[in-house]
């Protein structure tokens, strides 16, 4: 286990000696906040709420995905790098778990990321819009806790998007699909409160809800008590069902990659 948190250590401290990356970081999310803000306000206008929804909830949801996306920000090409430059079977010789390395290094960065991009976005919004306050102490905890399943289900899916490199040479495209899907159907981009009730549902059967909106909501006060069970609940189903198909994904790609190169 030492070694990973090292890995992770490594990762941050890397981060931080390119200090043109980490201003240019900060002020992206800047951007990012005043830009999605702007056009929100343009929306509402003068309205105080539409169907319920205030425009602080909206500015809440935002600030607080744009967070979560920097925290959840991996490395989708770490495994193809390694298999396209024939690396990754020195990577299997080494002492350690090649998939438990990949995860901590992503967790190193996405913990760089919160403290150098996120932090300092809050603040900024904190003096730029009126956000919500939240629910309670409780609630803030259960947020928490929600954050950490939902980064291991969004690490999953990019996880197994990437063994698709055993099958093909490249899978930015792949990539760049996956991305669009989690963007909207992660209710990062477009709360989900105002999607159409038929898409409503079908999100609710996908993983996408569980990432973004799931931590989102609970920190709003939208669930409490059982509802909060149940949502932690669906994001750790999730994860148990997507360690399975990474699992599975895994161990054909290594074969594949054998195959190849016996």
């Amino acid at each position: 286990m030492r070694a990973y948190v090292e890995f992770a250590i490594k990762k941050f401290q890397n981060k931080m000696t390119y200090r043109l990356e980490f201003f240019m970081g900060i002020l992206d999310t800047i951007i990012s906040l005043i830009v999605y803000l702007c056009i929100y306000n343009a929306l509402y206008g003068n309205e105080a709420s539409v169907d319920g929804i205030t425009l602080s909830m909206v500015a809440t949801n935002f600030v607080i995905s744009l967070g979560l996306s920097n925290a959840f920000h991996f490395d989708e090409f770490f495994l193809e790098k390694r298999v396209n430059e024939g690396s990754i079977c020195n990577e299997f010789l080494k002492p350690v778990n090649f998939v438990f390395r990949m995860f901590s290094e992503n967790a190193g960065e996405g913990l760089f990321k919160v403290i150098f991009n996120f932090i300092p976005a809050v603040i900024f919004a904190i003096f730029y819009t009126e956000l919500c306050k939240p629910s309670g102490l409780l609630n803030v905890l259960l947020m928490l806790l929600s954050v950490v399943l939902g980064y291991i289900i969004l690490w999953l899916i990019s996880f197994i998007v990437q063994t698709w490199t055993f099958w093909f040479l490249s899978v930015w495209g792949i990539i760049t699909i996956k991305n669009v899907f989690v963007n909207i159907l992660s209710g990062s981009m477009i709360p989900i409160w105002f999607m159409p009730s038929a898409l409503r549902r079908i999100i609710a059967f996908t993983p996408f809800e569980s990432i973004y909106f799931t931590p989102v909501r609970i920190y709003l006060g939208e669930l409490s008590g059982m509802d909060i069970l149940k949502g932690m609940g669906i994001q750790i189903l999730w994860i148990l069902i997507l360690m399975l198909i990474a699992n599975l994904f895994w161990k054909k790609g290594v074969k594949k990659l054998v195959i190849q190169g016996g």
